[in-house]
């Protein structure tokens, strides 16, 4: 079951959309939740639909999803035939198909055993922590015999750090040769609350622990910097920002930017929208920044299909069916959902192992 936040396929789902986002406590923690996620969606539903139709007109996560879910069970089959036929269910956390959706029709097609994969290679509370307590407040009111284990983060994985990699001098190679030395990577994941990061969520030692590992596979050939982006509302949020990081770079005379992508695996509307037409189109050129350009997203790359069969495989066949450092909650929580979902899944893994 691959969890991941999902997006709009068509312009009219943007509201619902963004409704299920502002609601969400893990995601975004706002005071009077209830009253003031619907005005900020409502409020925010035109301008967000413009822009999904700047990028075909909805967003193309399920579409890469569903090519990743495919090909990486082909994979599956052929390594792990002990645990074949392999099938993939997507549960996005704010679109179709919905996590709660892809657990009814587990049940419907009567599944045992599923493996809770996140397609946020880092973790945070706010993301992967929130799908998993979406699927323990589902589980706990509608119980199965379905025996769960998690993929709960995978950061420094030797085959996504390869595909990141490989990217990024595929994107060093598109700068003019006589520039392609003095080119400053800039690597770009989503932005938290700074209330988030000060509880603890081990989200941007992540980041910044797949940075590392990316520019060790490129033997520290290009300076970097490692920068945040998609801050919503007048709250602090972790930075610096990436616009801002653009802007300050355009001032001390950088020219050469190459932006990766570095917490999403698939093209949405941070990258194709926010990243691309924002910040390279927009923003770079009011700036004065002569070569900006953004490394692909992992989308259907044979290197990073095999990263995640190769993650899921390992898993399988480890019989540690979550991290250790899954059940340690943030030394600031305050979410109690957070305590009783890694106790289920704490007790599921202590079961099947």
């Amino acid at each position: 079951m691959m969890l991941n936040l999902g997006g709009p396929e068509k312009t009219e789902d943007v509201h619902d959309f963004l409704l299920r986002l502002f609601m969400d406590k893990d995601l975004i923690p706002l005071p009077a939740q209830s009253q003031l996620a619907p005005w900020i969606a409502k409020r925010r539903t035109p301008k967000i639909q413009e822009q999904y139709k700047k990028i075909g007109g909805g967003s193309p996560i399920r579409m890469w999803t569903t090519k990743q879910g495919e090909a990486m069970c082909k994979i599956l089959d052929e390594v792990c035939p002990e645990s074949a036929p392999h099938k993939h269910y997507i549960g996005f956390r704010y679109a179709n198909p919905l996590t709660e959706d892809a657990i009814d029709q587990i049940i419907s097609d009567g599944i045992s055993r599923v493996v809770a994969f996140t397609q946020y290679p880092q973790y945070s509370c706010s993301t992967t922590g929130s799908s998993i307590n979406a699927i323990y407040r589902y589980v706990n009111k509608n119980p199965s015999n379905i025996r769960w284990s998690l993929i709960d983060r995978w950061p420094t994985h030797p085959g996504l750090i390869k595909a990141f990699a490989a990217n990024i001098r595929k994107g060093i190679e598109q700068f003019p040769e006589n520039t392609r030395d003095d080119v400053v990577i800039l690597f770009s994941a989503h932005s938290l609350p700074m209330s988030v990061v000060n509880r603890g969520d081990p989200y941007p030692l992540e980041v910044a622990s797949t940075v590392e590992r990316v520019m060790e596979a490129l033997n520290h050939s290009h300076p970097y910097r490692l920068v945040w982006q998609s801050k919503v509302g007048p709250l602090p949020w972790l930075g610096p920002q990436t616009d801002d990081s653009i802007k300050g770079f355009a001032r001390t005379n950088e020219k050469n930017l190459l932006l990766v992508p570095i917490a999403f695996t698939s093209d949405h509307i941070e990258t194709l929208y926010e990243l691309d037409i924002e910040y390279i189109d927009e923003l770079a050129t009011k700036c004065g920044i002569k070569n900006i350009i953004r490394a692909e997203s992992l989308n259907d790359s044979p290197l990073f299909i095999s990263a995640l069969a190769d993650i899921v495989a390992k898993h399988l066949k480890s019989g540690q069916l979550s991290t250790r450092q899954f059940a340690l909650r943030c030394p600031m929580c305050v979410n109690p959902i957070c305590a009783s979902a890694k106790q289920f899944f704490t007790n599921q893994c202590s079961e099947d192992s």
